[in-house]
């Protein structure tokens, strides 16, 4: 019999409250484990820290999100080239199996230039799987401002405001670059109007990372509880349980309208809940 999927909470899941509240409900509330996002705040970035509370509450850290968004640019400073490389010695040093990062934005062109064969190196001398990330299109309209200077730049090359355009180098889909493992991000698909099972046909057994969560295919990006929305949730879970699959699968929903503990509480005890009974072997 194939082992139980382990299923994790990212940190994002809690925001705006800290860190440590991600390990506190996961603890709680029954979850293998976390996903560490490491972005603005201070105990994010501090792996000794982090590797403290998860002594501390007893929860592994499955796996690190590399300081890879628009809000995280400045974050292990700004050169992304050694922060990706900081990023899975952090999840060496957690005993992490993985590092989810973002295909590279376009404007970071020398990163871009040699992604591919960075993310093959730092897997060749390391048991961490690099797992490049699906992403969405941005409306240059939303992503930029009203009457932004950039949208008239976007214009230029080919973008219209209110037209998707791909921020990312080659592209918004990974499968257009050339790398060894992927993760797949359920909220995503629906931003981009992707298929999901089609995806992740084609990820094929690069596919080690799930983040598990839902959308209705808005503008922006939604990180709904999984089966509030109109991705496969639920078949990609029963997809992953009957195959091989050997990663991990993170709960990344949006609760920070949750106007009190008990209302987070039962959004992340719904994801959890939803998790294990599709992924059941």
């Amino acid at each position: 019999m194939r082992p139980a999927i382990k299923v994790g909470l990212s940190t994002a899941s809690v925001y705006p409250l800290r860190t440590e509240a991600a390990f506190e409900y996961a603890a709680e509330l029954g979850y293998d484990g976390v996903e560490l996002m490491v972005w603005a705040e201070t105990v994010s970035q501090d792996i000794g820290a982090i590797a403290k509370l998860s002594r501390q509450y007893d929860m592994p850290v499955l796996s690190v999100h590399a300081p890879c968004l628009l809000i995280s640019q400045r974050v292990w400073g700004a050169n992304p080239i050694p922060k990706l490389t900081r990023s899975v010695q952090a999840a060496e040093r957690l005993g992490a199996q993985t590092v989810v990062v973002h295909p590279p934005f376009r404007w970071q062109r020398r990163y871009a230039d040699g992604f591919s064969e960075q993310v093959a190196e730092l897997e060749s001398r390391s048991d961490v799987l690099v797992a490049v990330e699906n992403m969405f299109p941005f409306r240059a309209d939303r992503f930029f401002g009203s009457g932004d200077p950039s949208i008239e730049r976007m214009r230029k090359r080919g973008g219209r405001p209110g037209v998707g355009i791909s921020a990312f180098a080659p592209s918004y889909d990974p499968l257009d670059g050339n790398h060894a493992h992927y993760t797949l991000d359920l909220s995503h698909t629906a931003t981009a109007g992707t298929d999901a099972l089609e995806m992740a046909d084609r990820m094929g057994e690069g596919l080690v990372h799930l983040h598990l969560c839902d959308g209705n295919g808005a503008s922006t990006d939604e990180h709904l509880v999984p089966g509030r929305g109109t991705q496969p949730t639920a078949e990609v879970c029963q997809m992953l349980a009957a195959s091989d699959f050997t990663g991990h699968v993170i709960l990344e929903v949006t609760t920070s309208g949750a106007r009190t503990k008990a209302e987070r509480e039962a959004l992340l005890v719904e994801s959890l809940q939803f998790a294990r009974t599709h992924l059941l072997r």
